[in-house]
């Protein structure tokens, strides 16, 4: 491995390269999708008119090209806040502004079906990273634009699709009421579904609460559409809606170009 030096408050290595997802200036356009999953990064790359990959690294897999003349950025989070805010600040140093994430989820509202798509238009900050950047009482909010360019995406792909508030959680197991290994469980998991319902939280998901929270401090642009996957209601997992919120976060990208 070749050695180099850096500042330690912000590393960055030769000609700008950043640390963690290896990209430099003019890697990176205004646009950004941001999966979870490397490998999704590939499909999202595959519906463009042009696609070329910039790195891989760790958990952050980026491709960069245009979509509908537009041009555009996908790169991979991993899973969680702690990795969604290296991704978010090291792309934002390099340029990007605007940013949706393209995440599954598990449903909460016995209305919401898997397969279904939901955009989130504020999230509940319980994923454990946030909060390092500023206190709780803070908002974590979709930016209206993006919200109304997801809406208008589904409309005009007649996608079912659900908009509200989502439970960002820094765990999947016990952090979404779920039983941890050898069925540990706490009296708090009992009623934490029962009493989002009542509040009219749509979702669990892991990454949308860092990621609005950051744009909101940075003065960026970010919202989020999620495939469900998970009905909690009826203890149901099924793997579909992914292709469907794809399709929908490129055609909010055309859509916020003006295009």
């Amino acid at each position: 491995m070749k050695i180099w030096e850096s500042d330690a408050e912000r590393p960055v290595m030769q000609e700008n390269l950043q640390y963690h997802i290896q990209c430099r200036q003019g890697d990176i356009n205004k646009f950004v999708l941001l999966p979870g999953d490397p490998e999704r990064v590939d499909t999202i790359a595959a519906a463009w008119d042009e696609a070329k990959f910039i790195a891989s690294n760790r958990e952050f897999r980026t491709f960069s090209g245009k979509y509908s003349g537009v041009p555009i950025t996908a790169c991979s989070t991993g899973i969680g806040g702690p990795s969604a805010a290296i991704a978010l600040e090291e792309l934002a140093s390099l340029g990007a502004d605007t940013f949706i994430r393209i995440g599954t989820c598990g449903a909460l509202d016995p209305k919401i079906n898997c397969g279904d798509l939901i955009i989130c238009s504020g999230a509940m900050r319980q994923d454990g990273t946030s909060e390092d950047y500023i206190d709780l009482s803070y908002p974590a909010v979709a930016n209206y634009e993006i919200v109304a360019a997801l809406i208008e995406a589904c409309r005009k792909h007649k996608k079912i699709f659900h908009v509200g508030i989502s439970c960002t959680t820094a765990s999947f197991h016990c952090g979404q009421a779920r039983k941890g290994f050898n069925n540990f469980t706490q009296s708090k998991f009992e009623n934490k579904i029962q009493d989002l319902q009542h509040a009219g939280v749509l979702n669990f998901e892991m990454e949308a609460a860092t990621i609005l929270t950051l744009a909101g401090l940075y003065n960026l642009r970010a919202g989020a559409v999620f495939a469900v996957v998970a009905d909690r209601n009826k203890n149901k997992f099924m793997y579909s809606g992914i292709e469907d919120s794809i399709i929908i976060a490129n055609e909010a990208v055309k859509i916020l170009s003006g295009k």
